[in-house]
This record gives structure tokens, C-alpha cells and sequence, in this order.
């Protein structure tokens, strides 16, 4: 198994947008197409930082359900934009975790 975590900057302002776009629309979208979200959120450390954490069976499922995400009608139409416009930079860490480590995290 794979847990991927995502660090996002924000432009400075948008970070509450931000966050009611991702429940609202982007997270609940992820779920629908399989992907596995454990956590998300602003970050209490920096003003302008939010998190994504994914969990995924393997690198070749990250990648097959993050394409169909991003191809998807629904965020071409709905989030690219948008999503994109209030984004800063991110970074994205993916490391092993196992079967054992995963329960407890859920």
C-alpha cells in the first residue's frame, strides 16, 4: 500500500475557498471514483497551507485513479479552473505503508 500526502501552498486569501471546494465538491468526487482519502484540511502550522492525504494499492492504481480524476467531465468543467487558479505550489510525498500501519490509520 501507498500513502500520499499532499502539501499545498495556497494564494494568500483563498485558503476558506479552498477548503469549501474540497468538501463540498473535489473530495467527495475522489470517493466516487475510488480513491481513498484519509485526510484533508487546512494546516495549522502555516496561513496559507492545506493537506491531502490519499491511501492507494499500489504506484500503477495511484496513477490509473488520479488520470481518471483529472480527465473526468465533471473537474474539467467544475474544479480545473478554479482549483488551479488558487494554488500556489504543491508538494507531494508518497511513501510504503503497510497493510498493519493502514488499519490504524482508519
Amino acid at each position: 500500500m501507498l500513502l500520499e500526502t499532499r502539501f499545498f501552498t495556497l494564494r494568500p486569501g483563498t485558503r476558506d475557498e479552498f477548503d469549501r471546494v474540497s468538501r463540498e465538491g473535489t473530495i467527495p468526487m475522489m470517493r466516487r471514483l475510488g480513491i481513498t482519502v484519509l485526510a484533508f484540511g487546512p494546516t495549522t502550522n502555516e496561513d496559507n497551507g492545506y493537506l491531502l492525504v490519499r491511501c492507494f494499492s499500489s504506484e500503477d492504481e495511484r496513477i490509473t485513479l488520479s488520470q481518471s480524476l483529472y480527465a473526468d467531465p465533471e473537474w474539467e468543467r467544475s474544479y480545473d479552473g478554479p482549483v488551479s487558479s488558487m494554488i500556489e505550489d504543491y508538494r507531494t510525498a508518497v511513501v510504503p505503508i503497510t497493510a498493519d500501519a493502514m488499519k490504524n490509520l482508519v
